[in-house]
Order: structure tokens, then C-alpha cells, then sequence
């Protein structure tokens, strides 16, 4: 792994809008609180050393949560006080809110609570909401609900504590970081407390649990709590009781994890013979984000603003870590393409069929038959062809209604000329080629360019009067035949604004690539191959355009035509499209900092031996970046997308939505003054990103 240049501000996650959990499942003894406090402790001074800043334990996890009637006896209640004081007095030299479960006498009544403990101080107790009273459950012979209790202040171990279960935990000095306590069975039921909690400000909700385990109740859990943090835009931490627990009539697997949305980032070991402490970083700037974007949670918060306005908040000071503490946390290198075969073969299953369906509702419902494409013998063409006849297959149409076209200029190659026939030839569609570079030529002599005296001047006027024939070719062919252009760019060049405006491939009638980026169609390519959509004919075909340069092919490589030569390069003008859907995928999906665009693009690309990759992407095209790299690159993005090509966007051809990642059509996902300026990404990202 190359060094990193030393600017620990930057490399620190806590400056980057993240803050580390720690889910612990310490070993206990059943009516042991002594024995259970140093478990506690020793797993919390864990929590600490890994810099994490909360840590959560299972419920009564002080005394055991299988004690039975035992939690009827005086002396083991004074004995999970006192094991609480120990954890009070161990807090005052951690750094973490540890959250701790213990039975606690309030009100003439005995309440299953969380305890929240920070820096010597106890901040808040809550008592469970909802206690199971059913198969081999009976909490209702020891423990009272919370709605029994008639106090809202408790003194305990000295000090005057809240005590309820509406009580929200912020830190003042974390923006974004507000936590709330329930345990295990609040969380099974209709509507558990952690939903107000979300509602009223939330973002990490923590369950302290000892649910017992059966035969598929863990993937059960994982799906309650994925549907929860899911629907609460928040982190779900989890623990569950593990090893010392009673096992007279149930088993306990010490079930730990943390969810952010419905996406997993930690799970524990399943059965540990011993305590064990899972991490997780947690991105509070992107639950923020998505909670800014989703206006039926703001809505739906609106219509309980009298019981959130119930709820009380409590605010602390959390003693950040400093330095590079790492990150515990995956960030995928392809966020629109999953590593995992199995969830990567279903999103290309998706998304093909989005476009096939796309496509032909627009030619049904404009009673149009015939389809225009211009073929390069490229990525965007190549996935559009092999969308345009399978959507001929699904209506029932021969595919030589497909009028293909590949129309070489001055700077085509061989290699993708030839395999733009054998594309069309193998998929049976009408192909024919159309030589534009007789009317480019005129084209230029009318502007009195220089290329048409022979001097070998290669502008931007130069590229576009080809870019522009092709396109003017297209809509023309298709007045003649009755047609529909069938557009090819992809979401990255959209995004990039790498087109030709109007008359150019920027326009088309309709476009199935235009929410889908680059990285993706490389991978949908791959994905017809590996399904036998096609033929064997079409599929060695499609792997050799997979092993083509990716090039405009506008301006001349040289004496020789084939690629390798001199090939004008698009990832050398505009940046490595991995980098740059990287980069796009987070700034138009969360509206993120460049700068913590740049943290998580450092973290995920910084060394190919490491993390995930999608297991039918060859060794040598894994590369890596370092973080000056990554910085050039994303200066030009925010360059490029936010100051000179929203103006391409905002009138856009039709197409479908594809992704989760969004489009940039301003009838969908994006809605941007085309006259922006670039300045404040480009100062943020400056200032606060080092050059290396």
C-alpha cells in the first residue's frame, strides 16, 4: 500500500461526519452482578481502546436476564446496584456512552431498564415499554411496563436521574448524533417507541435485548431490524444475551449487529464460547441527507408533532478520538454494481429489463415499429443494441426492425469498426454503414476550418461536426423510415457533460442508458453473456468490446489506425469512470462534502489487495488510486457537473429510472439552475482535502 500523506484531521472519521458504535456481549453469570460488572468494564475498555464512542450491552445484562423469580430477591437487587455504581465509577476514565442493562426498583415497582452511563455519570434510565407475557416469555411476573411508572425522575446512586421512556440523548458537540434506548420486545411490536424516537430527531437507536434464539429467529432479527432502521432513516444497534446465560429451558447465540437503513455493517459471531465486541462506523451525514430528501418522513412526523413534542432531550459532550483511527465500515469501490454474485446478477436482471420495458411501452404506446441506433462498436451503443432486440423479441417484432447504423469518421478504428458489424450481423438486426466523413469534410470547408486545407487542426469544432453528422444522420433516417432514435449515452457522461449538445449524441427520441453509468452497462454486458441471452456468435463479440479502450474516436490516432496508437482516450480527459461513478454516485445520492467524497473514495480505492471485488472482474484491470489522484479527478467532476454541463441536463431526451442511485433527467432525481457555479465544491474540496 503507497504512504498516505500525514493530515490526520482528514483521516480522522469523526471529522468526516461518522462516529464509531460498539456492540458488546459480554460472558456472565446468572445472579453474579460482581462477576458481570468486570465483564462489562473489560468489554467497555475495549469499546474505548477501538475509539468507538458508543457501546451498547444486552438487556440486564448487569444481573442476567434469566434469573426468573430471582429478581424477587433483595439481595441480588442491591447487588446489580451495586454493579451498576462499578460501571459508574469504570466510566469515568472511558470514553463511550455504555449503555447497560439492570433491574431497578421505581415507584413501589420493579422496571426492566437501559441505563445510560457517561464519564462517572448516570444520564438517563428507561424502562421497557412492552414486556412479552407469552410462550416462554413471562416478564409480567417480575417486571412492571413503563406506563405503570409515575415518576419522571429517580434517584439513583446519588444523583437525580430522568427516568422514562421518552427520553432522547444528543450530543451536543456530534452534529447529527441523537440516541434513544428501547429493549428487545419493544422492537417486535407494530409500532416500537425507537419509531417516535426517529421522528423526533433520532439517528441511532439502540436496542438493549436478551432474546433467546431458535431455530431461524436470527435472520428473523436481521430482517425486523433492517425494516426498522430502514423505514426510521436511523442505525439500529443490537445486542443480544450470550454465553452464562440460564440455559434450564432456552439458548442464548449473543446476536449482535448494527444496521444503517437496511444495510448491515456488523454482525457478530453466532454461539461465542466467550464476551465479544462487534464495530461499526456509522454515517450520520447520510441519514441526515436522507432524511432531508424524504418528505413523507418529515410528513409523517408532522402528524405525531404532539407526541414528539412529549418527548424530553437530554444533551452530553462525547471526547472525540483523534488521528486515523481506519474505518469500520465497507465502502463498496462500484456503488451501482454489488461485489456478491448472487445480489449483482439480480440488479443486472433489474436493470436490463427496466430498459427492455422502458423501451417498449414508449414504441407501443407511440405506435411506432422501427428503432434508429448508430452502432460504434462501444460500451453505451452495445447495451442499447442489445436492449433495442430484445425488446423487438418481447413485442413480437422481427429484429431487422432495428435499422442499425455505423457510421465511421475520420478517426474510427478497425477494431471497432469490425466490431460494430459483427454485433449487428450476430443479432440479426438491419445493419448498414453510413461513411460520414464526405459530408464532414463539406462541413468544414463551409466553416473554412483549417482541417479542410489539409493542416491537421483537431478542435472541438473539429470533433463536434462529427459528433453532430451522426446524430443529424439518425433523426433524418428516422423521418425516413418511420423510426425512433434510440439514444446510447450513459449516466456518467451525462453527469460529466461528455456529449455533443442538440445535434449531437446528447438527443435522441429515447434513451434506456440514460440512468444507468458506465461501470454498470460493463457489467450488464458481462451479465447477458454469462445468461446465454444471446448467441455464441453475439457473446464473443460482446467480450471483445468489454477488452476495448473506451475512446470518442473523433480525433486521428496517427499512420496507424488500430487502437494502442495514439487512441484518443476518454478516461485520460475526464478521469477513470470507476473514480468518477464513485464520485457521482455520492454527491448526487447524499449530497455529500467533496471532501468526505474524497475520505471514502481514499478508503474503498487505496489498495486493490484489499476489500471486495466483483469476482468476473479480471486481476489486471483492478487498479488503485492514492489520495492526490483521487482529488485531481474529483476537481474535474465538480468542475464539469456543476458549472459547465447542466445546461445538457435540463432538457435531456426521455428514459427509464434504472437505479436506486438516481438520474439526473430534471423531470426525476435532479432539478439544477444551469448557471451555477463550481466554487464552493472546488474551495471545500481544497481546502480541507490534502494534495498529497
Amino acid at each position: 500500500m503507497p504512504d498516505r500523506p500525514a493530515r490526520p484531521d482528514f483521516y480522522n472519521l469523526y471529522r468526516q461526519g461518522l462516529i464509531r458504535a460498539a456492540v458488546c456481549v459480554p460472558k456472565i453469570r446468572v445472579a453474579d452482578p460482581g462477576f458481570n460488572a468486570c465483564s462489562t468494564v473489560e468489554l467497555a475498555q475495549q469499546a474505548h481502546d477501538a475509539g468507538a464512542v458508543i457501546a451498547l450491552f444486552p438487556e440486564l445484562g448487569l444481573t442476567a436476564y434469566s434469573n426468573d423469580d430471582l429478581f424477587h430477591q433483595q439481595a441480588l437487587l442491591a447487588a446489580g446496584l451495586d454493579a451498576l455504581a462499578q460501571v459508574v465509577d469504570a466510566s469515568s476514565g472511558l470514553r463511550p456512552l455504555l449503555t447497560v442493562g439492570v433491574p431497578l426498583a421505581v415507584d413501589g415497582r420493579l422496571f426492566n431498564c437501559a441505563v445510560a452511563v457517561h464519564a462517572g455519570h448516570v444520564l438517563a434510565a428507561v424502562p421497557k415499554t412492552y414486556l412479552p407475557n407469552y410462550r416462554e416469555f413471562y416478564e409480567k411476573r417480575q417486571f412492571a411496563a413503563a406506563d405503570a411508572a409515575v415518576s419522571t425522575e429517580i434517584e439513583l446512586l446519588g444523583q437525580r436521574v430522568p427516568f422514562g421512556n421518552e427520553l432522547l440523548l444528543t450530543a451536543a458537540n456530534v452534529p447529527g448524533l441523537t440516541l434513544h434506548m428501547e429493549l428487545c420486545e419493544d422492537l417486535w411490536t407494530p409500532i416500537p417507541p425507537s419509531t417516535y424516537a426517529a421522528l423526533a430527531g433520532a439517528t441511532v437507536l439502540l436496542n438493549l435485548s436478551a432474546s433467546n434464539i431458535t431455530i431461524g429467529k436470527a435472520a428473523y432479527r436481521n430482517a425486523l431490524i433492517a425494516a426498522q432502521a430502514g423505514k426510521c432513516i436511523a442505525a439500529y444497534v443490537y445486542s443480544a444475551a450470550g454465553p452464562g446465560e440460564s440455559t434450564t429451558d432456552l439458548a442464548w447465540d449473543g446476536h449482535a449487529v448494527i444496521f444503517e437503513q437496511d444495510r448491515m455493517l456488523a454482525e457478530s459471531e453466532r454461539f461465542p464460547p466467550d464476551g465479544q465486541m462487534v464495530l461499526a462506523d456509522i454515517d450520520l451525514e447520510v441519514l441526515k441527507a436522507e432524511r432531508l430528501r424524504a418528505t413523507s418522513f418529515s410528513d409523517n412526523a408532522a402528524a405525531h408533532r404532539e407526541r414528539l413534542r412529549a418527548l424530553r432531550r437530554l444533551s452530553f459532550e462525547l471526547d472525540l478520538p483523534t488521528g486515523d483511527l481506519g474505518l469500520k465500515r465497507h465502502v463498496q469501490r462500484f456503488p451501482y454494481v454489488p461485489a456478491a454474485a448472487a445480489e449483482r446478477d439480480a440488479l443486472c436482471y433489474e436493470a436490463y429489463n427496466i430498459q427492455v420495458h422502458g423501451l417498449a411501452k414508449r414504441l407501443k404506446s407511440s405506435g411506432i415499429r422501427r428503432v434508429i441506433i448508430g452502432v460504434s462498436g462501444g460500451l453505451d451503443s452495445t447495451q442499447a443494441l442489445l436492449v433495442a432486440a430484445q425488446t423487438m423479441d418481447r413485442l413480437g417484432l422481427p429484429r431487422a426492425n432495428v435499422l442499425a447504423y455505423t457510421m465511421p469518421g475520420f478517426a474510427t478504428s478497425s477494431t471497432t469498426r469490425a466490431n460494430a458489424w459483427a454485433l449487428m450481423r450476430a443479432l440479426g438486426v438491419s445493419a448498414t454503414e453510413i461513411d460520414i466523413r464526405p459530408s464532414c469534410t463539406q462541413m468544414l470547408e463551409d466553416l473554412d476550418h483549417p482541417f479542410a486545407d489539409g493542416e491537421p487542426v483537431y478542435d472541438v469544432t473539429f470533433e463536434n461536426v462529427q459528433a453532430g453528422e451522426r446524430t443529424s444522420h439518425l433523426f433524418r433516417l428516422a423521418n425516413h423510415h418511420d423510426g425512433l432514435v434510440l439514444g446510447t449515452g450513459d449516466l456518467s457522461e451525462i453527469a460529466l457533460g461528455w456529449s455533443t449538445y442538440g445535434v449531437g449524441d446528447q438527443m435522441s427520441h429515447y434513451n434506456v442508458n440514460a440512468s444507468v453509468p458506465k461501470t454498470l452497462i460493463q457489467y450488464l454486458i458481462r451479465w447477458v453473456i454469462a445468461t446465454g441471452q444471446f448467441d455464441a456468435a453475439t457473446n464473443h463479440t460482446l467480450e471483445a468490446i468489454l477488452d476495448t479502450e473506451i475512446s470518442p474516436e473523433l480525433v486521428p490516432a496517427g499512420d496507424d489506425e488500430e487502437q494502442g496508437s495514439g487512441l484518443q482516450s476518454t478516461e485520460e480527459k475526464i478521469g477513470p469512470y470507476e473514480l468518477q461513478d464513485f464520485n457521482a454516485f455520492h454527491i448526487t445520492r447524499y449530497g455529500l462534502r467533496p471532501s468526505k467524497v474524497a475520505f471514502l473514495a481514499w478508503h474503498a480505492w487505496r489498495d486493490k489487495d484489499a476489500g471486495d471485488w466483483p469476482d468476473n472482474l479480471p486481476p489486471e484491470r483492478r487498479n488503485q488510486y492514492d489520495l492526490t489522484t483521487i482529488r485531481n479527478w474529483l476537481e474535474v467532476f465538480c468542475w464539469r457537473f456543476f458549472q459547465i454541463s447542466q445546461f445538457k441536463r435540463t432538457c435531456m431526451p426521455n428514459g427509464p429510472k434504472v437505479g436506486s442511485g438516481g438520474s439526473l433527467s430534471p423531470r426525476g432525481d435532479w432539478r439544477a439552475p444551469s448557471d451555477a457555479e463550481a466554487e464552493v465544491w472546488l474551495d471545500e474540496l481544497r481546502r480541507n482535502v490534502p494534495k498529497g
